[in-house]
């Protein structure tokens, strides 16, 4: 028996949504997952409007924010990871926001 993950034990995504405070997404296999919004500094900077615009990517196993550049893997989500982008990155991104 291999313990080694194959395609079929990524998580796939059904719904997503969000509010100032929560992004919630809904699986496939019936769980929810619900993370502060806090975790991806795009989407706390962004309006309601930016981040409901999404869609997904391979086959449910990310959201990608067309508005923000911001891509979140379903599998981070499931385990708790938040974003991994650099304050410098943070910083570009949001002076080239705010011209």
């Amino acid at each position: 028996m291999s313990s080694l993950p194959d395609k079929t034990d990524v998580p796939q995504a059904t719904r997503v949504t969000s509010t100032d405070d929560t992004l919630s997404v809904d699986l496939l296999d019936g769980r929810s997952v619900s993370v502060p919004v806090e975790w991806y500094p795009r989407l706390v900077h962004a309006e309601q409007s930016e981040r409901e615009n999404w869609r997904f990517t391979g086959n449910g196993e990310g959201i990608h924010w067309p508005d923000l550049d911001e891509d979140i893997s379903i599998e981070a989500l499931v385990f708790g990871i938040p974003s991994r982008e650099s304050s410098q990155s943070l910083r570009k991104w949001l002076e080239h926001r705010n011209r």
